[in-house]
């Protein structure tokens, strides 16, 4: 109940404050307001790109701002290693093994796994739906480490991205760093090209798509807010600076209506100076109120600028 009343109150201000500034009557500009107040209710700086497949249009608050990717690089990552073995140059059922010295903090499987290996295919996975970090570092290894994932962004248009380092230092991004960063604009576009273009041949999309369905860690954010019969698939990841009380919440991904509404992506960046245990249900529930309004930008009723199929 406190945090229900505190959100609501940040929203009355925001909407106080904004009473003196004439809004953005149009479709765009009032989700684009509802944004600014889930901001402000968070009480920390939000950075979100939603994105229509369909008619290129786009709705967002902070899109150009840089955050860093914590477990969200780990969806290209699983997508990289698709393309490459479609393409014929890396066999994915090519079985690797790894010992004690690749272990790191959260290994779900890797350490379950350890003294039998795993292919390229299934450590993927793993990657992609339980976000265990050795098994991230390990795939990463194999596709040219981060020069070879930011190369892969680099690919599908996406100037912005990238990743300078393994797990766990690329989880220390505080707000002026540049290395392992990307923007909510440039995210929500690339997660469009892997999951609706032609980064994949059609099994490999498939593939993917229901790994990042059967990603359980994004059932409490984005994915909360959806209506029900909603269809989404995301990567979430969190991350907090060492000895610091800054914290991040990320969620990326797809949602597809019942209705046939079009296919829409996310990027979702939410960072507060607060502590890991003070910031997890702020976080949940400020990307979760996101998700509340991501089914707008699909109805046709509200009017919303066709620009051209994109993919």
């Amino acid at each position: 109940m406190r945090m229900d009343r505190r959100f609501f109150l940040g929203g009355t201000l925001a909407l106080g404050a904004g009473a003196c500034i004439p809004p953005d009557q149009s479709p765009l500009g009032r989700l684009a307001a509802e944004l600014r107040i889930i901001e402000a209710a968070g009480n920390g700086t939000l950075g979100v790109e939603i994105y229509n497949t369909v008619t290129g249009a786009s709705v967002g608050i902070n899109q150009d701002r840089r955050f860093g990717h914590a477990s969200s690089f780990k969806l290209s990552l699983a997508a990289l290693l698709l393309q490459r073995h479609a393409a014929g140059t890396i066999d994915s059922d090519k079985r690797v093994m790894w010992t004690e010295a690749d272990m790191i903090p959260h290994a779900p499987f890797t350490r379950e796994r350890i003294a039998t290996g795993a292919t390229l295919r299934e450590l993927a996975r793993a990657t992609q739906i339980t976000s265990d970090n050795p098994a991230a570092n390990i795939l990463l290894r194999n596709l040219g480490g981060p020069a070879g994932l930011t190369a892969f962004w680099r690919s599908l248009g996406d100037e912005v991205s990238r990743l300078d380092r393994y797990e766990p230092e690329m989880n220390l991004v505080p707000a002026a760093e540049f290395r392992d960063t990307t923007t909510p604009a440039a995210m929500a576009r690339t997660v469009a090209r892997i999951v609706y273009g032609d980064v994949l041949p059609e099994a490999e999309r498939a593939e993917l798509k229901r790994w990042m369905v059967a990603t359980e860690t994004g059932l409490s954010r984005v994915r909360a807010g959806l209506p029900e019969g909603w269809v989404a698939g995301d990567k979430t990841g969190s991350s907090g600076l060492i000895g610091g009380t800054e914290y991040n919440y990320i969620d990326i991904g797809f949602a597809e209506g019942p209705k046939g509404e079009a296919p829409l992506t996310f990027a979702c960046y939410f960072r507060a100076r607060q502590t890991e245990a003070g910031m997890q249900p702020i976080g949940a529930e400020t990307l979760a109120r996101v998700g509340r309004i991501i089914k707008e930008l699909a109805e046709p009723e509200r009017g919303l600028p066709l620009v051209g199929k994109l993919y």
